[in-house]
């Protein structure tokens, strides 16, 4: 059993006013809700697990219930941080699940392809993520002072959808846990274990929605995906 996990359980103090990012509308929608379309209707994916606030699991079940999804959709309480959150979804998996699949949930472009492509290298490798090669010159500071410029050819910008043997992810969770260690992603958890990730191109339309200049370009490619889906229906 092939699962995924959507973290939903953060503030998204960012994007500023009372409402977390997740919960911002597109075009009616919820963005965690874009973004639960594309797994819900993913091939690989038998089952996909919503990490949320206690508090906001009552609005998002209602959502869930008015969208009709064909495939299980299950709300957790998520913890006081990403790593937390998904160790409690991951607790909450049946013990035969092989893969799991952590997706952001403000990345609502992601796309079928990105999703069958880290769930197949993951079950070649054990880890696998999207990430797009860095465009600017990117310095390494210490207190506003330039230290060196690493060389752009070796930099690549993490994305998600990540996925990872659930052996894998378990014992890199409990690993930092043990630790108290605190990562950026669930890659940098499974690297402390010394275990390979392998890095599948990205896209720059796969983007995080976190602020508000975020937004209108979200609209954008919103109004085009539905521009493309439209011409394949009536083509």
């Amino acid at each position: 059993m092939n699962i995924a996990i959507i973290p939903a359980a953060g503030l998204g103090t960012r994007m500023g006013g009372a409402t977390p990012k997740q919960f911002l509308m597109l075009e009616g929608v919820s963005i965690l809700i874009h973004t639960l379309r594309k797994f819900a209707a993913a091939e690989g994916i038998d089952e996909v697990y919503v990490a949320l606030r206690a508090g906001d699991i009552d609005r998002v079940r209602l959502d869930i219930e008015r969208e009709r999804f064909m495939r299980p959709l299950r709300l957790v309480t998520g913890g006081e941080s990403r790593q937390e959150t998904v160790m409690r979804a991951l607790e909450a998996a049946p013990p035969k699940t092989e893969l799991v699949v952590v997706h952001d949930a403000v990345r609502p472009f992601v796309t079928a392809e990105m999703i069958g492509q880290v769930i197949a290298q993951a079950r070649k490798d054990g880890a696998a993520i999207l990430g797009i090669p860095s465009v600017d010159t990117v310095k390494q500071v210490e207190r506003q002072v330039v230290l060196g410029t690493i060389p752009r050819e070796r930099i690549v910008l993490a994305q998600t959808p990540q996925a990872f043997r659930y052996s894998v992810l378990r014992e890199a969770l409990a690993r930092a846990a043990a630790d108290g260690f605190s990562g950026t992603d669930e890659s940098s958890l499974v690297e402390r274990l010394g275990h390979r990730v392998t890095v599948l191109m990205g896209s720059d339309r796969n983007i995080k929605i976190t602020k508000p200049s975020d937004l209108p370009l979200a609209r954008l490619y919103l109004a085009e995906e539905r521009e493309r889906n439209t011409a394949k229906v009536q083509g």
